[in-house]
């Protein structure tokens, strides 16, 4: 199922994750922010650019148990805990926050 942002169309998977991690750009993170009825501020961008530096580093998408622990260990404690990441990212911190990111859907996310 493409997806057009600024007259270029990018393919994702019936999910809505892109089909290449290299075409990963803010402006396509924002349009599907926005279709999903989300508007990203600056506690969104920390997540995704936290998951963005993750996934460089150890090649996976991490499991929400995995984000939230590696949340609080790199932003702190107010930050690294469900609640807080479920506010921004209702459908699922992971595989939301993972979408909007660019990445693969982690595994175990149904």
């Amino acid at each position: 199922m493409p997806l057009e942002v600024n007259g270029k169309t990018y393919e994702t998977d019936e999910e809505g994750y892109l089909a290449n991690l290299n075409d990963w750009n803010e402006d396509l993170a924002k349009a599907m922010a926005e279709a999903d009825g989300t508007t990203l501020d600056e506690n969104h961008w920390e997540v995704i650019n936290f998951l963005r530096e993750y996934y460089e580093e150890y090649q996976i998408a991490p499991a929400v148990r995995v984000l939230t622990k590696a949340i609080g260990k790199k932003l702190g404690p107010d930050k690294g805990n469900s609640k807080y990441l479920y506010e921004l990212f209702p459908y699922g911190p992971a595989k939301q926050a993972c979408k909007y990111a660019g990445l693969p859907k982690p595994t175990g996310c149904v």
